[in-house]
């Protein structure tokens, strides 16, 4: 039984292979293009709208909303991002309903390029907030003795991000398997639907969890601000 992309490989060169994770990756990656620019090519800003632009805009102001709620901040400079991720994920695992199509999420290398993805953004984002001297300086917070425990923290949650999306994916993916040997007509059918909805809610957490973490990066600066004024107002009553 295979449950892992990793080990379908469709060609190999020498040292150099081409296997199921890799070409459904470049798959999916082909696909939201391919309804990206057949759904933006003829937007309108009249009454009349197409049935893809309405869920285009619901999908995007749905993700901006979120955004925002979760940032606090302007979500412009981090729906792309966000946004990409959330999609991606969730169109990866939709199409499990194809037959012969297994999800690159299944992967722990695309797992883990994706919670790399993320390990790089928030810092990126924080620096560019709040300037690099602030933002290096949570690291220090409240004293300089957290510093080795705060960027184990960064590791750590980087692997759990990883972790967690492909444990989920592959426990539906074995589950199934065993099901099928089992009853294979009925339960097949059930685990597929719920394999959908895990996909979908896996998706949602993990754009959830990068926004939760680059919004802890960009507000530092206005914590420290308000932790200075404290003492002030304190005094000044």
């Amino acid at each position: 039984m295979t449950i892992s992309p990793d080990n379908i490989v469709f060609w190999q060169w020498g040292l150099f292979s081409l296997n199921a994770t890799i070409a459904y990756t470049w798959g999916v990656m082909a696909l939201l293009t391919l309804i990206s620019w057949l759904v933006t090519r003829r937007l309108s800003t009249g009454t009349r709208l197409s049935r893809w632009q309405n869920l285009l805009e619901v999908l995007v102001t749905g993700i901006r909303d979120h955004v925002r709620d979760i940032s606090q901040q302007d979500p412009g400079k981090y729906l792309p991002f966000v946004g990409t991720l959330f999609l991606y994920i969730a169109m990866a695992n939709l199409l499990n309903v194809v037959p012969g199509y297994m999800a690159p999420t299944g992967s722990l290398s695309t797992t883990t390029a994706l919670a790399i993805c993320v390990f790089v953004a928030v810092p990126i984002y924080g620096i560019f907030s709040e300037g690099l001297g602030t933002y290096l300086k949570q690291y220090v917070k409240p004293t300089w003795i957290m510093l080795p425990f705060n960027i184990i923290g960064e590791f750590s949650r980087t692997l759990a991000l990883a972790v967690r999306l492909y444990g989920n994916i592959m426990s539906g993916t074995v589950i199934a398997a065993i099901l099928l040997s089992i009853a294979p007509y009925f339960f097949p059918i059930v685990m597929q639907l719920l394999g959908l909805l895990t996909g979908m809610i896996q998706a949602y957490i993990f754009a959830v969890l990068a926004m939760v973490y680059i919004a802890s990066a960009t507000s530092a600066h206005r914590q420290a601000e308000q932790n200075d004024r404290q003492p002030e107002t304190d005094g000044s009553s």
